[in-house]
């Protein structure tokens, strides 16, 4: 009997520790400390990619708007280590905290369209994998949150220490 032919796509991406390993060294030697690694293309309609984060990593407070309604989400799965999302008013006041670890209770969070947003990496190594809509545009892709510094900036390490602490010794969802 002649052997099947596999319904299985030709080329795979593998999705395992090798990979995080790389990512995550990849982010290591970064002045930015992280680097994310891409399934998608940039012009495929869902983007899919491996964000590896470090402590130290400042991302600016912003959130998607795209020309379809609800097409701004953003998924969120830590598959390595533990995360800290915060969430932020139009002040840029902290609404609440949330704790996404591997090793749960809260694997991973969606966030609707508009939702102003951060992230702090609380291990070394984190590892998310990360979901929304694209093509990738990076003029539009981010709206970000006025008053809050620049990527790079000493400004920008203090508020990231800032919201880092914020998770010390708290546990439970939700906070602050």
């Amino acid at each position: 009997m002649p052997p099947l032919e596999s319904a299985a796509p030709s080329h795979l991406q593998r999705i395992d520790q090798a990979l995080f390993n790389t990512v995550a060294a990849g982010a290591g030697a970064s002045p930015r400390r992280r680097l994310n690694h891409n399934f998608h293309a940039p012009t495929d309609r869902v983007q899919r990619f491996l964000n590896a984060m470090q402590p130290g990593t400042y991302v600016r407070p912003h959130r998607h708007r795209r020309g379809t309604p609800g097409a701004g989400f953003e998924c969120f799965l830590v598959l390595q280590g533990e995360v800290g999302l915060l969430l932020l008013d139009g002040a840029g006041r902290v609404q609440a905290c949330e704790r996404i670890s591997a090793g749960g209770p809260l694997f991973g969070i969606e966030l609707a369209e508009g939702v102003i947003h951060t992230l702090v990496a609380l291990s070394a190594d984190a590892v998310l994998m990360e979901i929304k809509q694209g093509p990738y545009e990076p003029a539009t892709d981010k709206d970000f949150l006025a008053g809050f510094p620049m990527e790079g900036t000493e400004a920008a390490a203090s508020q990231e220490q800032a919201w880092r602490a914020l998770f010390e010794d708290r546990r439970g969802p939700g906070f602050p």
